[in-house]
């Protein structure tokens, strides 16, 4: 598989939350670093490494059907050289209109840039308790970012 090269780490972001709202796992996949240390943690889940063990855990999140559409919003982005930690809200829209909200999760996106452009190297997401969902939030679909 070819990889894509990235010219930025919030094109690889945008990417990733595209592949996971077409639930794409080549688009998804393609975001992410060859690298065995790459680290992914879902909501309520064990921490996963390895990009095949990554791969896998995609590959089951889409398998299960769950349709849905992703707000990203109050991105907070701290960005070197050669690594960038984005930490974002992440507001889910599940059901068959893509309408009901789910309770919002914390994220952290860190991306390093080599020779193939910046890829993710970690995704670490996890479900804020007792957090409202911003009131102000579009649930029509179109872009991901909500500011």
């Amino acid at each position: 598989m070819s990889k894509v090269i990235f010219t930025s780490p919030e094109q690889a972001e945008a990417t990733f939350y595209q592949a996971m709202e077409r639930m794409d796992l080549e688009a998804m996949m393609s975001v992410w670093a060859e690298d065995e240390e790459v680290v992914c943690i879902h909501p309520g889940g064990p921490r996963i490494t390895g990009l095949a063990s990554v791969r896998e855990s995609w590959r089951q999140v889409f398998a299960s059907g769950a349709r849905f559409h992703v707000r990203v919003m109050g991105e907070v982005v701290m960005r070197g050289l050669l690594m960038s930690v984005h930490s974002v809200n992440e507001i889910l829209f599940v059901g068959e209109n893509g309408d009901q909200p789910a309770p919002p999760i914390v994220a952290t996106n860190v991306y390093f840039r080599g020779a193939a452009g910046w890829h993710m190297v970690s995704h670490h997401a996890s479900i804020l308790p007792h957090a409202d969902i911003p009131q102000d939030i579009d649930t029509r679909h179109g872009s991901n970012t909500v500011h």
